[in-house]
């Protein structure tokens, strides 16, 4: 089993967090009068780190941002963070892992203390034995740092660690930090984001994803 180390996204890998995220910037939106009436459009926002994304998607200044991510909390914490669901096959599939004697932890840019929550909230909680987000504060939001300070912290060898996101950051965060990469296209990067960024496996569904540590190599 080369893969011993199995870092884990959270948004978009393990949950489908949709109807949480999207109504929770729907509602920091407002703040400034922007109305949005179709909560799809708002999907770019799951993955990324939020003030970034307020930044890139509706041109906020710095300090808007901050403040949008603030705003956004203040719906997320109490009721946006529980409008989730669990991917089909996940427990399993992490029940096998452990069966296995992977070592498992979530990367995650949603800040530490909201990602315990969820996973709590799931009871999945068990399965990882660490669990690295970013700070409340905006810090350590990049997902390369975020991968880099689970290496440091865990005391990971590179070669046999794996990082599985669905979103080009995950990719990336990987590769800046020397390690392999499973794209989850069940998630909400496209095909098109995904395939850009050559991760080293692509994975279509969470059976496919089970099938990749049991050996089964016919999907890649």
């Amino acid at each position: 089993m080369q893969y011993m180390n199995v870092l884990f996204d959270l948004d978009g890998t393990l949950t489908d967090p949709k109807v949480g995220i999207t109504k929770s910037v729907q509602y920091a939106l407002s703040h400034w009068g922007i109305q949005v009436n179709d909560p799809d459009t708002l999907i770019p926002y799951i993955g990324p780190p939020l003030a970034n994304s307020f930044r890139e998607i509706h041109s906020f200044s710095e300090r808007d941002s901050v403040l949008a991510v603030g705003k956004y909390r203040e719906y997320f914490q109490d009721r946006g963070i529980y409008e989730n669901e669990l991917y089909g096959g996940i427990k399993e599939l992490l029940e096998a892992l452990k069966e296995q004697g992977r070592r498992l932890i979530v990367a995650t840019s949603k800040p530490t203390v909201f990602a315990v929550e969820v996973l709590k909230h799931f009871g999945i909680d068990s399965y990882f034995e660490y669990v690295c987000g970013s700070h409340l504060d905006g810090t350590l939001s990049d997902k390369a740092e975020i991968i880099a300070e689970v290496m440091k912290k865990c005391e990971l060898s590179k070669d046999e660690s794996i990082m599985i996101g669905d979103r080009k950051h995950d990719i990336i965060g990987a590769q800046k930090n020397g390690i392999d990469s499973i794209a989850a296209v069940y998630g909400y990067g496209s095909e098109e984001e995904l395939t850009a960024i050559r991760p080293t496996y692509h994975v279509q569904t969470v059976q496919e994803l089970r099938a990749f540590f049991e050996g089964d190599l016919e999907f890649f």
